[in-house]
């Protein structure tokens, strides 16, 4: 499996000497040599690689990968170039282009969000092939609720978007003042239009950060 080896790794790797991570470790490797497992494990923790800790504006908060062939590549939401668009990112672009007024790209690679600051964290990190949440209560969790708490203690202002009760659910861990926490229904087209949709959620973090002298996140995704 992948490793970490940025500034993530130093508040981290109390997790990784803890009795749960170690059970993890080794069901996941058996996971990933008896099953089809998303995603391939040198991805396993691309949210972290390609978004470093000191470097953290917003938070977006999924729940576990997809769990089709050639979609997952570790950050949530975000499928790789070619493959088709999933129902939920694509309400997430219609809301970008409501209250944004940016284009609806032609795929849903999310790479330069990652690459700005936006931590695109699944609370699940991996997951059987066909088998949507079959990861869940394997100990990810323990270690992505780690990571919450991490962001929380950062003494500098970062945007939370919570989406769905999941993702609400770790509402009580962030308590610190200088943090914005959103909230709105998940963007699935089952619940995007009971309050998803209007949210504005993407302008409301970018005002939050230019007031706070941070700069803001170039949300267009560009067409391929």
């Amino acid at each position: 499996m992948a490793a970490i080896a940025n500034d993530w790794l130093e508040p981290l790797s109390v997790e990784f000497k803890k009795p749960y991570y170690k059970e993890l470790y080794l069901k996941v490797q058996d996971e990933y040599r008896n099953h089809q497992v998303f995603p391939a494990p040198s991805d396993l923790f691309s949210a972290y690689e390609l978004t470093e800790l000191k470097n953290v504006k917003v938070v977006i908060l999924g729940q576990d990968p997809y769990h089709e062939y050639g979609q997952a590549h570790g950050l949530c939401f975000s499928v790789k170039p070619g493959v088709q668009i999933p129902p939920s990112l694509e309400n997430i672009y219609k809301e970008l282009h409501d209250d944004l007024g940016l284009y609806i790209p032609n795929n849903g690679y999310l790479v330069k969000w990652a690459k700005q600051g936006v931590l695109l964290l699944n609370t699940v990190l991996t997951v059987r092939a066909h088998q949507a949440n079959s990861h869940r209560g394997i100990g990810w969790e323990t270690f992505t609720d780690a990571t919450i708490r991490i962001l929380n203690e950062q003494d500098r202002p970062i945007v939370f978007m919570l989406w769905g009760r999941p993702a609400q659910n770790k509402r009580d861990m962030l308590h610190n003042p200088k943090h914005l926490i959103l909230t709105a229904p998940h963007p699935s087209p089952l619940s995007a239009y009971r309050g998803f949709f209007g949210c504005r959620h993407f302008s409301r973090a970018n005002a939050f950060l230019r007031e706070n002298h941070v700069e803001p996140i170039d949300w267009q995704i560009e067409n391929i």
